[in-house]
């Protein structure tokens, strides 16, 4: 085979300015793609990113919760409850509620996520709060998410040169002396940590003993799954008992099921996919049309259709290669632009590398396989 002259390669090199025109519609194709299903899991993503910065081994919640905008809370009651399990630890709880944030410049109005936490107990994985969960301990003190979108004010300038500013937050006067990094999501653009003792104090219809999200951590050694096994038998069915992973998938399974979203951008990879075969089978059916008396001629040296149509499916697998080389380059680059400016979790991972390559191939043999009806046109007898 490696003998054999590569009719192929020749018949694309022949004519380098299709070829680019060829690799570039290819590459954009498959930039396309790329952008749009990088985009649908950095939303799916980011989605998720609070429930997978939980510092918990379980978690408990209300077995009706399917995502942050819609939280059920349990009875704190469940979460002791726990503790009577030799290899539990620790347990904390979190509050979650939407406020009302007013920005201090334009005094606009923008709904935010505000997470109520037991300072000093475990709650988020943050260096932040690690390092300074003390200054959650008083009452009114609140740390802003500086990931959060622009609208609500340039808070995160203002601590950082102030050290602390007040801004209002469900129409009461909140001091923000912290920064943390979340970001936006489906739910909100942006976010607030405050004290259990705080939250109370801004939704005054909330009690005490209704948490929405319990933490518990376990003794060094326990075995997670057999915990996870002994705490569902333990506890009433008004509770479960979800690892980190669990509960994040819930919430990812939410906005998957709503369908809207991935309708969006299924629509844009098969926009991407339906571009690229017209643009190769375009360049292809010239490619045939051009040298037909040449196909024609090696039919009559007795070359068979099935070479000749491996030829041209060579032609095309080779182009999906080529293009889909510069259309990955351009994929990553527009992920650094993407995250720069918005801080969403995109990046190219080798999953969706592998999807958007093999539809390249299939777009690309797609093509090839309706340009060979040309190819089989080709008559000896037209040209002898």
């Amino acid at each position: 085979m490696a003998r054999k002259t590569p009719v192929a390669w020749l018949q694309l090199m022949k004519e380098k300015t299709r070829l680019l025109v060829a690799i570039a519609g290819i590459g954009f194709a498959d930039m396309l793609m790329f952008v749009q299903l990088g985009f649908q899991d950095s939303l799916y993503d980011s989605a998720t990113v609070p429930h997978r910065l939980l510092q918990a081994d379980l978690v408990i919640t209300n077995p009706q919760f399917k995502s942050l905008t819609s939280i059920q809370s349990f009875n704190r009651e469940r979460l002791y409850q726990t503790l009577s399990d030799d290899a539990v630890q620790s347990v904390s709880s979190i509050y979650i509620g939407m406020g009302d944030w007013k920005n201090p410049d334009t005094r606009l109005v923008r709904s935010i996520l505000v997470w109520g936490v037991e300072p000093g107990a475990p709650s988020f994985r943050l260096p932040e709060l690690s390092q300074n969960a003390d200054s959650l301990k008083l009452l009114n003190q609140v740390w802003f998410d500086q990931a959060g979108r622009p609208e609500y004010g340039a808070i995160p300038a203002l601590v950082q040169q102030q050290g602390s500013f007040e801004a209002e937050l469900n129409r009461q006067t909140v001091r923000a002396v912290g920064l943390f990094t979340m970001g936006s999501s489906f739910v909100a653009d942006g976010n607030v940590l405050t004290s259990d003792s705080t939250f109370l104090k801004l939704y005054p219809d909330r009690k005490p003993e209704q948490p929405d999200v319990g933490l518990i951590q376990l003794k060094p050694n326990a075995d997670r799954q057999q915990v996870q096994t002994r705490l569902k038998a333990l506890l009433p069915p008004d509770v479960t008992v979800l690892t980190v992973e669990e509960f994040a998938a819930v919430e990812k399974h939410y906005w998957e099921s709503q369908g809207t979203i991935g309708f969006i951008f299924g629509m844009g990879v098969f926009v991407g996919f339906v571009v690229g075969t017209v643009i190769v089978y375009q360049i292809l059916y010239t490619d045939v049309a051009n040298h037909l008396p040449e196909y024609a001629t090696l039919k009559a040296m007795g070359y068979d259709n099935r070479y000749l149509i491996g030829v041209l499916l060579q032609e095309a697998l080779l182009l999906a290669v080529l293009g889909y080389i510069p259309g990955f380059a351009v994929a990553i680059g527009l992920y650094h632009l993407t995250h720069a400016a918005t801080l969403l979790p995109i990046g190219m991972t080798m999953n969706r590398a592998i999807i958007v390559f093999l539809l390249t191939i299939l777009m690309c043999g797609a093509s090839g396989a309706i340009a060979t009806r040309k190819l089989r046109s080709a008559d000896p007898a037209d040209i002898f």
